[in-house]
């Protein structure tokens, strides 16, 4: 099985960062990805919720803002909750940042140096070193 996502979208507003109660870094917001339509008709848009933990969460609230082209890759996740107004069940589906990246200029004239181009959840023990001339690689 398999779930992955990327996305490429403009944030619709400004992402906040806020605090679990053990004190998790954590940032939802939404994108607003264009949908391919045929010449002629008027273009559409979806407006795609986004959650990112941590050092991500981090990220996007310190470089990003309303109006921002983001690059995510990440996983859908689905949440059942019951509408307090009218106690029915609902399904929220959103996309977990795993990965999330820059995808035009800085417009500021901050400096290149202080501004990180993507960043990922993956820390360097996630990986295994493979030896050069390790005969069992398939390729």
């Amino acid at each position: 099985m398999f779930n992955l996502v990327v996305l490429t979208g403009r944030l619709t507003a400004d992402p906040e960062l806020r605090y679990t109660a053990n004190n998790t870094p954590v940032t939802s917001f939404s994108i607003a990805v264009s949908r391919r339509y045929k010449a002629g008709e008027e273009a559409q848009a979806d407006f795609i919720n986004i959650v990112a933990w941590r050092q991500t969460a981090e990220f996007v609230t310190k470089y990003f803002q309303k109006g921002s082209m983001i690059g995510i890759e990440g996983s859908i996740q689905t949440r059942r909750y019951v509408d307090k107004e009218t106690g029915k069940n609902r399904t929220a589906f959103e996309v977990i940042a795993n990965n999330v990246q820059f995808v035009e200029a800085k417009r500021d004239g901050a400096a290149a140096a202080e501004v990180p181009a993507s960043f990922s959840n993956a820390a360097a023990g996630d990986f295994t070193a493979i030896a050069d001339g390790d005969d069992d690689l398939p390729f």
